[in-house]
């Protein structure tokens, strides 16, 4: 289980790019809005987002988020390794709360195994991130221009994931590298629908702190164009999957077969995907059903001819 990571390549440019190159691979790709098309095939659109939705950065929801993290159920090295960067960050971000309709599971299984969005990414060839997984909560990340990054998860459940991640950027742009390091807070709720849909609705706190003093400074010169880039990489990740999951609903046959095609994907995580895509249909397939009125034998009519 591990948080979503991947490419901001040519989000800005100038020396700014290093710094959002560092920030937002060690939070999400950039690459969702290119991989639309992957899922409109499949009959899963689902509307416009609101790119107008902006994150915070206020000194208040910092000192919350740290004092609602569990903690005492934490080990002894997560919690120095979460307190070290969050306590004095180079960038603290809230990015815009989202609200999807997407299928519990499979948000919680894509949310962990965030290869499986990349996967689908490298079908498209519409990225050049590579993952690896080195170990059961832990992913090795690479975008193939210079930013590289570990990132594990200390703390799951299904209504939180903490993760904390260790990266570096060494591309074209700088004359040595520049390391970094994050913590990412992601709650998530869940709520159905009278209908019987399920809407999740997803928050990420994020703490970023670099080690240059050149690169600290444009990033707190900078922050909050760099914030506006997160905060649409968040906007259409949260879009990608509410449409994976309505891709699940309607056309399961196709993501099954997109599912066992998907590269950089171990071979135990693919069959878990294609087993709750199965799930995700079978699911809809029941709510259709059951909303559907019960038929009644229509009466004879009296002949009073």
């Amino acid at each position: 289980m591990t948080v979503p990571g991947g490419s901001i390549q040519r989000i800005v440019g100038g020396r700014c790019a290093l710094t959002a190159a560092l920030l937002l691979t060690l939070v999400l790709s950039t690459t969702t809005a290119s991989a639309q098309g992957l899922l409109d095939r499949f009959g899963a659109g689902i509307g416009n987002s609101d790119d107008g939705q902006s994150g915070t950065a206020s000194i208040e929801r910092r000192r919350e988020v740290l004092a609602s993290l569990p903690m005492q159920r934490l080990t002894v090295d997560a919690q120095q390794r979460i307190l070290s960067i969050a306590n004095s960050p180079t960038i603290f971000r809230q990015l815009p709360t989202q609200a999807i309709s997407c299928d519990r599971d499979l948000f919680l299984l894509i949310a962990r195994n965030p290869e499986i969005l990349v996967g689908m990414w490298d079908v498209m060839g519409v990225t050049q991130v590579t993952t690896k997984r080195i170990a059961p909560y832990q992913l090795d990340a690479s975008d193939g221009s210079g930013t590289h990054c570990v990132v594990d998860l200390v703390y799951g459940d299904p209504n939180m994931h903490i993760y904390v991640a260790d990266g570096s950027y060494d591309g074209k742009l700088v004359a040595s590298p520049i390391k970094g390091r994050g913590v990412f807070v992601f709650r998530s709720t869940y709520a159905k629908s009278a209908s019987g849909e399920t809407t999740v609705t997803g928050t990420l706190d994020c703490f970023v702190q670099l080690d240059s003093l050149s690169a600290d400074l444009i990033a707190r010169t900078f922050s909050g164009f760099i914030g506006r880039s997160a905060d649409s990489n968040f906007i259409e990740t949260a879009r990608f999957l509410s449409q994976i999951s309505a891709a699940s609903q309607r056309n399961p046959h196709s993501m099954i077969d997109l599912a066992h095609r998907l590269p950089q994907v171990p071979r135990e995580t693919k069959q878990q995907f294609v087993e709750v895509i199965k799930n995700v249909n079978r699911r809809q397939n029941e709510l259709v059903h059951s909303s559907r009125p019960p038929r009644t034998a229509t009466a004879p009519t009296a002949d009073h001819r």
